[in-house]
């Protein structure tokens, strides 16, 4: 929400959001420790960035997302990283780096 303020106000050019992997839902933040809410950020993420690329796209600024590079636990086959708040980040983003 507040980045979305933020993008729609005008007043600045770039944001920066270090890290995604910080984000904390609400309902992790009231919840007790030990609480398994899985896939909770990957929707917050999902959610959030549907509202913020309307915003994005009618101002002129740039929002960088800066993220942790996790090893995946289990995986067999393909890269063995991954990426924290699911995969709305990276349908959402024009530019990625590694």
């Amino acid at each position: 929400e507040i980045a979305d303020t933020l993008v729609r106000s005008g007043a600045v050019d770039v944001l920066v959001i270090d890290s995604v992997a910080a984000l904390t839902p609400r309902a992790e933040l009231e919840g007790e420790m030990g609480d398994s809410l899985p896939g909770l950020q990957a929707r917050l993420m999902s959610q959030a960035l549907r509202k913020l690329t309307a915003s994005i796209s009618r101002s002129n600024c740039m929002v960088i997302f800066i993220n942790q590079i996790r090893m995946k636990i289990g995986g067999m086959f393909g890269s063995p990283e991954t990426t924290t708040g699911g995969n709305a980040l990276k349908f959402y983003s024009s530019v990625r780096l590694d």
